[in-house]
């Protein structure tokens, strides 16, 4: 059994995927197994993964019909024979000793997670590594678990919502097949990511992060999924993931819940703000109602948002196509003055959001609002 397998998700990557190879077949720690996953490429991928196949009876190919990033994890998950999985993405390269040094921590540490920083990598104009590390020095040093040792909600939060850098990352094969972590398999390249993440550090009882920088990540990679606005609604399937994962495990939906919707408002707006004027407007609408689903519920306090954020919160829930409106002045530098309402108007909108959410949701927003301007005499 080797002591990490290596999985490389691969799709016409032909211009970067020697680099990658080179960087991982080099590791100092050689008892490895590296699984390249080919997701019916139709540059030369395929023949270059076979190059690497007859050279290195360590690396392994897969090959497959398109179906997907997350299916292709899924495979590469399931051939893995090693102690611990890793993860390479197939344009980006890792340091030499990456993988030592992640399984060495795992291993002295009794470890179902180990989590490093990153490099944002460039290679136009001009190459550059800029350090992205995960955590504090003082946060490097514990060992715990996500969902039972933050001592208060913030904190929490703010783990759970590190970027979901999967592949700066080992994770305990055993750990991971205990607990059937799969990917969410939608079509393409498209933020699956968030949800595996998310299932990781929900339940993992033995984490730890480390301070150094192995992955790096690029950034100028035209194909990548980050640069696509065309995939408009994907991180929307990622939370309805999340909220199945919760629904089998409802033992972690108490704990969570709140942490889930936190961390959904920052992905939401994170995507609102990558995507076209006219994609940005048409997916502000879904997150608007989602999040009214979400203030409903209860499970949106407002204890676990700064209070920036939980105006911004309420102001898509109460209108989404004004703050629409105020974000694209903001962008073209036009000096935004959001309306003021006389009473009439007031009144009109009360009745029309009795209409659309009922009496019992109008009611709650008047008391919060009632509550928030008592708060500030």
């Amino acid at each position: 059994m080797a002591k990490v397998s290596i999985v490389i998700p691969i799709y016409n990557v032909e211009k970067y995927l020697r680099q990658c190879l080179d960087s991982v077949v080099n590791q100092t720690l050689e008892d490895i197994e590296i699984i390249c996953v080919n997701d019916g490429s139709k540059d030369s991928s395929p023949e270059i993964i076979e190059e690497y196949v007859k050279k290195d009876k360590r690396v392994k190919a897969i090959h497959k019909e398109n179906s997907g990033y997350g299916n292709s994890m899924n495979r590469g998950f399931d051939a893995a024979t090693g102690e611990y999985i890793g993860i390479v993405e197939s344009d980006d390269y890792a340091e030499p000793d990456m993988f030592e040094k992640l399984y060495n921590c795992a291993k002295e540490n009794d470890l179902d997670a180990c989590k490093s920083g990153f490099f944002f990598y460039y290679s136009i104009p001009e190459e550059k590594n800029i350090p992205a590390p995960v955590a504090s020095s003082v946060m490097c040093k514990k060992v715990f678990s996500p969902t039972d040792d933050f001592k208060s909600l913030r904190e929490q939060i703010e783990f759970f919502n590190i970027k979901p850098t999967i592949w700066s990352a080992i994770y305990r094969k055993d750990f991971i097949r205990e607990n059937n972590i799969r990917f969410n398999e939608t079509p393409g390249a498209s933020f699956q990511d968030t949800s595996f993440n998310f299932k990781v550090w929900a339940l993992a009882k033995r984490v730890k992060l480390m301070e150094e920088c192995f992955l790096h990540y690029r950034q100028d990679n035209e194909a990548s999924s980050i640069n696509s606005s065309a995939k408009v609604f994907c991180v929307c399937d990622e939370y309805r993931e999340i909220e199945s994962f919760l629904n089998e495990h409802f033992e972690l939906r108490a704990k969570l819940d709140i942490v889930k919707n936190a961390l959904k408002y920052n992905t939401y707006i994170w995507n609102y703000e990558r995507l076209s004027e006219e994609k940005a407007l048409e997916f502000l609408k879904v997150a608007s109602e989602e999040f009214k689903n979400d203030m409903l519920s209860g499970m949106c306090l407002k204890k676990a948002y700064p209070w920036y954020k939980w105006g911004t919160l309420n102001f898509i829930i109460e209108d989404y196509e004004e703050y629409h409106k105020m974000r694209q002045a903001e962008k073209r530098g036009e000096v935004y003055v959001r309306p003021v309402e006389d009473r009439g108007n007031v009144f009109a909108r009360g009745i029309k959001c009795i209409r659309e959410n009922g009496l019992w949701y109008t009611f709650k927003r008047f008391l919060q609002k009632l509550k928030g301007r008592i708060c500030r005499k």
